[in-house]
């Protein structure tokens, strides 16, 4: 791919506002590391905030929604209604509710992650298999012991795959909202350094944060890609233990 954006420039000889060659990017990046780093620490903090606000409002919406099906039907809808509203459109108004700073931007991230969270924490609750509950109803197992021993475990992998993609989504909603709420005075995020570049027609820095951003969002998903593995791979061998043990007590 270097090679290719290589070949293109030199063939066509684009000047360096239209396409710069990946080594004038690369020194851009080198030369301007400090303050991308820190753009790309402020940005990265309002997207794990907004992630972290999704994966907590997201579960306990799929735990309202699986406990109350009239609940599920009646606000289910209004999430996918907000999941396909177009966060560009909605974000300076969503700026004017929360304020510009850093719990706008967060707002903003928030509103765009939380869906796929609620979407599979509320599939992993409810779609059970059959067989399975009328085994815990002829143990007489309570609601509570239900939820904790056979809904939560069985939803942790819907769950994970939804902060998956959730991950990815958070960062761009903090761009997003930076493009309208900004982080105050001395203190920018990626978003800022996009729209400073492009409108000063600095190609090398707009593409050297925009490479700053895809890392941001590729860091943030492997995070919670390891996460969620170990702790599935942790529940799996918790649980096979405690067969091994109900086995070897009978």
């Amino acid at each position: 791919m270097l090679f290719f954006w290589w070949f293109c420039q030199w063939v066509f000889s684009l000047p360096l506002y239209l396409l710069p060659d990946p080594w004038t990017v690369l020194r851009v990046l080198v030369e301007e590391w400090q303050r991308i780093g820190g753009a790309m620490m402020l940005t990265g903090a309002a997207s794990v905030s907004g992630l972290v606000i999704s994966l907590l409002m997201g579960c306990l919406a799929g735990l309202a929604f699986a406990r109350f099906k009239w609940l599920e039907k009646g606000l289910f809808p209004y999430a996918i209604f907000f999941q396909t509203v177009p966060v560009v459109a909605v974000a300076p108004l969503i700026i004017l509710w929360v304020g510009h700073g850093f719990w706008g931007v967060v707002a903003v991230a928030f509103m765009i992650s939380i869906f796929p969270i609620v979407s599979g924490a509320t599939l992993g609750l409810t779609r059970i298999p059959a067989q399975q509950i009328e085994l815990f109803r002829l143990y007489g197992a309570t609601p509570a012991q239900t939820l904790i021993k056979l809904q939560i475990p069985n939803a942790m992998e819907q769950v994970l795959s939804g902060a998956r993609v959730s991950s990815g989504l958070c960062v761009i909603g903090a761009i997003v909202g930076e493009f309208s709420a900004g982080f105050g005075t001395g203190h920018h995020g990626l978003g800022y350094l996009i729209l400073f570049s492009s409108g000063q027609l600095k190609t090398p820095l707009l593409l050297a944060s925009i490479l700053a951003s895809t890392f941001l969002g590729f860091l943030i998903f492997s995070l919670v890609h390891h996460l969620g593995g170990w702790w599935l791979k942790k529940q799996r061998y918790v649980q096979g233990e405690e067969l091994t043990s109900q086995r070897s007590s009978t």
